[in-house]
């Protein structure tokens, strides 16, 4: 019987847990004894690790965050660190791990994969932004609240006549801006893959103005730079805020969703793209060569090698930003 650990790393993601719950009880359908690693690459180096069964991942299915706990560790990007990881994987005796989180997440997947350890990866990133997946666990999610909040934000914007600008995550990659913003009916939307000015944007909220529209919503990535202003000079958003305000034009607030986009229950569809994820990770292990990151292709779920993550991500879509533009005025 093949015993297999699973883990969560990197930023958490709501649907995680359905993905633990899909991967322990399809694992246990299998035969396998499925192991538990708390707090990701941490807890890994440390041989925190205890026996899953099909009770203890009960009633997590709908719960935010993981079960597992996660941690962003700096020890395994260490040489010292993944000897450690090694040596407890050895210890215990693991014939495969599973790792559900993100970019770095999964290039410490890759890492473990190339020295000999079968490894699968499960893409979880609520910024979607991971090369050769159309789609993360929790992206729907943050998606979701996102747009709940545009949607009162707007309320109070009309109420006031004021224009809005709204931080939403994204360092990188500025997918929950451009849906998010599309879907909350934004006025403006800024990306990092796409800068423009200040001045370009403060034209862009007259523009609005010209056409009757009294209050603007303007959805900004936290990773969006303004091209007129230099990158060490703090929030964009905050930025933008200052330039309106300055030009006397139109009253700003700023609103930073911040972390609210990671917590709450997952919707039906991270529930359901989680449980895929999490049974093409166990089917993998049952092939020849089980290493590989789990892709979803738009219908179902495939495996692809780990060097997808060498590549480009091409979620952002720049004709979208186009059909925002023209669905907004």
């Amino acid at each position: 019987m093949a015993r297999i650990g699973v883990l969560t790393s990197g930023g958490d993601a709501p649907g995680m847990n359905a993905a633990i719950r899909s991967v322990v009880r399809c694992g246990t359908h299998r035969g396998f004894n499925m192991f538990g690693i708390d707090r990701g690459y941490a807890g890994l180096i440390d041989g925190d690790m205890v026996a899953l069964d099909n009770r203890a991942v009960g009633g997590i299915i709908e719960r935010g965050g993981t079960m597992l706990r996660t941690a962003r560790s700096q020890e395994f990007r260490t040489s010292d660190g993944q000897q450690r990881a090694l040596t407890a994987i050895r210890d215990h005796a693991l014939d495969g791990l599973i790792v559900i989180g993100g970019n770095g997440s999964l290039r410490g997947a890759q890492w473990l994969s190339e020295h000999g350890v079968p490894t699968v990866g499960i893409p979880a990133s609520i910024d979607n932004d991971i090369p050769g997946s159309s789609m993360a666990i929790g992206v729907d999610s943050a998606l979701n609240t996102v747009v709940e909040c545009l949607d009162r934000i707007r309320d109070t914007a009309i109420s006031h006549q004021r224009a809005f600008v709204v931080e939403v995550m994204g360092r990188e990659s500025g997918y929950i801006a451009l849906m998010g913003g599309l879907a909350g009916g934004a006025e403006i939307i800024l990306l990092p893959e796409l800068p423009v000015s200040l001045a370009d944007i403060a034209r862009s909220v007259r523009d609005g103005n010209s056409l009757g529209k009294r209050h603007s919503i303007l959805v900004v990535a936290e990773g969006f730079r303004p091209s007129d202003t230099l990158p060490h000079l703090g929030s964009s958003a905050r930025a933008i805020c200052n330039h309106l305000d300055a030009l006397g034009d139109v009253e700003s607030r700023l609103t930073i969703l911040g972390h609210l986009q990671r917590g709450g229950s997952p919707t039906a569809f991270d529930r359901i793209l989680a449980s895929r994820f999490g049974e093409a990770a166990i089917q993998s292990f049952a092939s020849v060569a089980p290493s590989a990151m789990m892709s979803y292709d738009g219908q179902g779920i495939v495996p692809i090698p780990f060097t997808a993550l060498d590549e480009p991500c091409t979620n952002v879509n720049p004709n979208i930003l186009k059909l925002a533009d023209i669905v907004a005025h």
